[in-house]
């Protein structure tokens, strides 16, 4: 297996900007990266650990690799940060076009987050985007975490796989759906109608809002209906990312159901 040692990782060299590197870390994650070959890889470090647990896709990709003490990922994205002993340097993904994301939806739904920011639950949601098919996920540039470090972990690697794509203005991209033929739905645990009552349509988009805020009243208005999910407990809300799956599940079982079954 190449590698090649170096000093110990300084968080002061670390040095991001506009042009600098995406930060991948977990066994998951970064095995991810390595297997899509749309992700550029411009360093890897590993614990050795960590490349035994990485070897099949180390020897797909044939990329050099740094070996590295686990403190010295520590030193590098903090004590707290859960690792794994895994850490690439990694180039932006492309990023899609709105209208590139509606084109290739293929009948999956597409989800639109309306200011959430925990990266933990972006990535949650992405994991969950994988598992149940959605087309994509839409996020506004400003008010959203950046798409690599805890968001990424948290994805487990779904961020390899579901296109995301970034706008200025989320009611706008909702107008541009609704023009391209979506019927956007709108999770509100205040709505009347239930997703589980509502006809799923062919062309959806689900809109979710942030931790206890909720969805904006301008994202409200935009959408052609709020729908809440069915409960029967003592609390009547979830979590956004625990919502979307629920949501998930139902638009994938509802669209498996339309085309004849699984």
């Amino acid at each position: 297996m190449q590698h090649r040692r170096r000093p110990p990782l300084s968080r002061q060299t670390e040095r991001r900007g506009a042009a600098g590197p995406v930060l991948i870390f977990g066994i998951h994650a970064v095995e991810a990266a390595l297997a899509n070959p749309r992700r550029g890889i411009r360093r890897l470090y590993l614990t050795d650990n960590a490349e035994h647990r990485l070897r099949p896709a180390l020897a797909e990709r044939q990329l050099l690799h740094e070996r590295v003490l686990p403190r010295d990922l520590d030193r590098r994205l903090g004590a707290e940060t859960v690792h794994q002993g895994a850490l690439a340097e990694a180039e932006p993904l492309k990023e899609p076009t709105l209208a590139e994301l509606a084109a290739g939806a293929g009948g999956r739904p597409l989800l639109l987050l309306d200011q959430v920011t925990d990266p933990h639950n972006v990535g949650a949601i992405l994991r969950s985007a994988a598992a149940f098919g959605a087309g994509g996920l839409v996020m506004t540039r400003r008010h959203s975490p950046p798409l690599d470090g805890a968001l990424a972990k948290s994805a487990s690697g779904a961020l390899e796989f579901v296109p995301v794509a970034l706008v200025q203005n989320l009611a706008r991209a909702v107008a541009e759906l609704k023009a391209a033929g979506f019927t956007v739905l709108g999770l509100d645990a205040e709505a009347t109608d239930r997703l589980e009552q509502t006809p799923w349509p062919q062309l959806a988009a689900l809109v979710l809002g942030a931790e206890g805020k909720g969805l904006r009243q301008l994202t409200r208005q935009s959408c052609d209906r709020l729908v809440r999910i069915a409960t029967d407990g003592a609390l009547a809300s979830l979590n956004v990312s625990n919502a979307a799956a629920v949501a998930l599940h139902w638009a994938t079982a509802s669209r498996l159901d339309l085309i004849g079954g699984a």
